[in-house]
């Protein structure tokens, strides 16, 4: 790991969803209250101008847990730091502003994200005002400009509307209204996932490119492991609210100690053709309303062990398993 001081800690961030009926319904019925715990006391950290890449299947809490993070959603419990500053308990006015600032979000879909109804320049404007960070039309229309051929687009984008660009395009927008603000920390939900092939290595190379440029730090959350190794420092990989493993991009994709991991690996195509078999996960992620005791992924998992119905592993070395994977280790055949 990076010997940086963290610029994002996440500590034991929790999110549950109270999915219950009327309170009168359920007192005639007997029903319990439900509780859905899409996050369930996630920790890590990000240093100063690194990627840390969030994988998983859909419904493993990725999307909630990047939504707490930048305080679109508040926590059931666990506390989001930027720079030591709690993001929810910020010590004043101005520094909860201020930490605002530096926090943007870049959504999935380009075709939802911008107004269909103001100009691109207006679009891209209207952080630079919020925050008053120019002062004046001028000075404010040239920051636009900058900002527009800073992410590959021309300073006449600013008069068009969004229905006149193309999804790659209008990403670039959509990431250059996020930088509008001189935010300094990007969280990218699936940021490439409704675009062309061609055009996602585009938008990843502008990422990585903005990143080599200005020293910003991203949190990348994708369910495509080639988008995660390309961008990534280091990958967590989420499984049904927790993080399961922590590692260097490198050193996961080379040898995941934990199953799930590594059969999220073993089931990607072999674009190499090195002749390696492909195994499938079997069965499918479990109901979140009713999680299984112990191990959540010991249903799925062909190394589970009694423990593992018992005991919930903790995340210790970077896997939290009972019986993590050594190297050589195949996923079906315990110690």
């Amino acid at each position: 790991m990076s010997a940086s001081p963290p610029y994002l800690q996440v500590e034991g961030l929790r999110r549950d969803f109270d999915l219950s009926r009327a309170a009168l319904l359920r007192a005639l019925t007997g029903e319990p209250r439900r509780i859905l715990r899409a996050v369930d006391g996630v920790d890590f950290a990000i240093p100063r101008g690194e990627t840390f890449g969030l994988v998983g299947e859909s419904g493993s809490g990725k999307s909630t847990l990047a939504k707490m993070i930048v305080g679109l959603l508040p926590p059931s419990a666990g506390r989001t730091l930027i720079d030591g500053l709690d993001l929810a308990a910020p010590p004043s006015t101005a520094a909860r502003r201020a930490l605002r600032r530096r926090i943007q979000m870049v959504f999935q879909d380009p075709y939802a994200s911008l107004n269909p109804r103001w100009r691109v320049g207006a679009i891209i404007a209207e952080p630079i005002g919020a925050f008053q960070l120019r002062a004046g039309r001028a000075a404010i229309a040239a920051r636009v400009r900058e900002l527009l051929e800073l992410v590959g687009l021309s300073a006449a984008d600013a008069r068009k509307y969004p229905h006149e660009f193309s999804g790659g395009q209008r990403q670039r927008i959509a990431i250059a209204r996020a930088l509008a603000s001189e935010a300094e920390f990007l969280v990218c939900d699936e940021p490439t996932s409704a675009l062309d092939v061609s055009i996602q290595a585009q938008i990843l190379n502008l990422l990585r490119d903005l990143q080599a440029r200005l020293g910003i730090t991203y949190l990348l959350i994708t369910h495509n492991l080639a988008v995660v190794r390309f961008l990534s420092t280091r990958i967590g990989v989420m499984y049904l609210g927790r993080l399961v493993e922590i590692a260097d991009g490198e050193a996961l994709f080379a040898a995941p100690r934990h199953p799930y991991s590594r059969m999220l690996l073993d089931a990607t195509p072999d674009l190499a053709m090195t002749g390696r078999g492909r195994l499938r996960i079997g069965g499918e992620p479990p109901n979140p309303l009713a999680p299984p005791a112990g191990c959540g992924f010991h249903p799925r998992c062909p190394r589970a062990q009694p423990r593992c119905r018992i005991e919930a592993p903790a995340l210790r070395n970077g896997v939290a398993c009972h019986d993590p994977l050594g190297a050589g280790d195949s996923v079906g055949a315990a110690r």
